[in-house]
């Protein structure tokens, strides 16, 4: 007989939960508020599992996320309602987050002197240049290749 092709068919890993975190699911997990435009991970249909998706509609026992889901050759945004045991909160924009608040901090800082200042992010430059101290040169030639003498000392 064939495999079965059913909903939750070759999941045996991808669902079961970790060593040691099974039983009974935190209440956290139910008290935890979703706004719209947040990011979460999770997601319990096979195709979504461990995917990020922004959510665009809370309801009372399930959070609505948009995920992009690749179809042949281009990549179509699915809306989904999934209940709250299968998602938790994404940290994708937490250094986002954090680097607005250093900027914002900054800007305060700097405005109170009268200075301007960027808060761009820059690519880091090439490593600054050095003289090496103590080290002697060594000039190196390469032995010439002599074939009569290879061949006598051969086959």
């Amino acid at each position: 007989m064939s495999a079965g092709h059913g909903l939750r068919s070759r999941t045996r890993d991808s669902f079961s939960r970790p060593f040691r975190k099974k039983g009974t699911i935190t209440l956290t997990t139910y008290l935890r508020t979703y706004h719209v435009d947040d990011y979460v991970n999770g997601i319990a249909h096979k195709l979504y599992h461990g995917c990020t998706g922004r959510v665009w509609n809370a309801t009372k026992h399930a959070v609505g996320v948009e995920v992009n889901k690749q179809v042949g050759n281009r990549i179509i945004r699915k809306r989904i309602h999934v209940r709250v045991e299968h998602v938790m909160p994404s940290r994708c924009t937490e250094e986002f987050r954090l680097r607005k608040i250093k900027n914002d901090q900054l800007k305060a800082e700097v405005k109170a002197k009268g200075e301007k200042i960027s808060t761009k992010r820059q690519p880091q430059g090439p490593k600054p240049g050095f003289m090496v101290e103590g080290a002697t040169l060594e000039t190196v030639t390469p032995i010439p290749y002599d074939v009569v003498n290879d061949l006598k000392g051969g086959y």
